[in-house]
């Protein structure tokens, strides 16, 4: 190990002044144009997730519970989840349909030092690849940095390429992979770990509310321009 020169300039991180924790996200309704964020309740979202997410079994893969072998087992997972305070779990749903069709929390929720994560995500095969699950993570996204928070996590199973596909498409930073960093349902989990960062989030805003914008559909609701391509063309630190 190298001796330290102790008569060298001193390296330490840049100060943060007038810093506030952001408040810890309550239960919410996040409403967009064709999606809404809504507090997880079995009563209102159990039956409709059941019945969308019944129809491919892969969806469980890489999350450490699921699938359920009836709707009143699930009905049961998402009871026992309605006052969680971290996780914090939400409904998506979709106002094309009017049904709920995915799932997502804000956890690892840390004011004191402005950090929070969105996790548990878990879209029907129905709600996938589709601009309501894309306007879902947006509406969680900005309420986090709305509310000041620092700094906003994604982590994943490294096996996990649609979910490490999404966070890049959203724009968020690979960090690494932690190796053998779980045991889920009985496998190794290495978790590749993305962020984004309060300063990211005036360039991603604009990105996102230009994609969002009716101009970039056709009239059969196509993308003229990829999200993917206006978040790669972001500088880097």
């Amino acid at each position: 190990m190298p001796d330290r020169d102790m008569t060298g300039p001193r390296e330490v991180g840049f100060p943060v002044t007038g810093f506030v924790p952001p408040p810890t996200p309550p239960g919410q309704v996040l409403t967009g144009r064709f999606v809404q964020v809504e507090p997880l309740r079995a009563d209102a979202h159990a039956a409709d997730l059941f019945r969308e997410m019944r129809a491919d079994d892969r969806i469980w893969d890489y999350l450490p519970y699921g699938p359920f072998a009836s709707a009143a087992d699930h009905h049961q997972w998402v009871a026992a989840r309605e006052d969680s305070a971290d996780p914090v779990f939400h409904a998506l749903r979709d106002l094309r349909t009017g049904r709920a069709a995915g799932v997502a929390s804000w956890l690892r929720i840390t004011p004191d030092m402005g950090v929070i994560e969105v996790g548990h995500i878990c879209l029907s095969p129905a709600m996938q690849g589709t601009v309501a699950a894309t306007e879902a993570m947006v509406l969680m996204m900005g309420w986090a940095f709305g509310a000041g928070y620092r700094r906003y996590e994604w982590k994943c199973d490294a096996l996990n390429l649609p979910s490490r596909r999404a966070a890049e498409r959203l724009g968020f930073r690979y960090e690494g992979t932690f190796r053998q960093a779980a045991i889920v349902k009985g496998r190794n989990r290495d978790t590749a770990w993305y962020s984004v960062i309060d300063r990211d989030w005036p360039a991603l805003r604009a990105c996102f509310d230009r994609w969002l914008a009716p101009a970039n559909f056709d009239a059969g609701g196509r993308q003229r321009q990829r999200l993917s391509d206006l978040t790669a063309a972001l500088p880097g630190d």
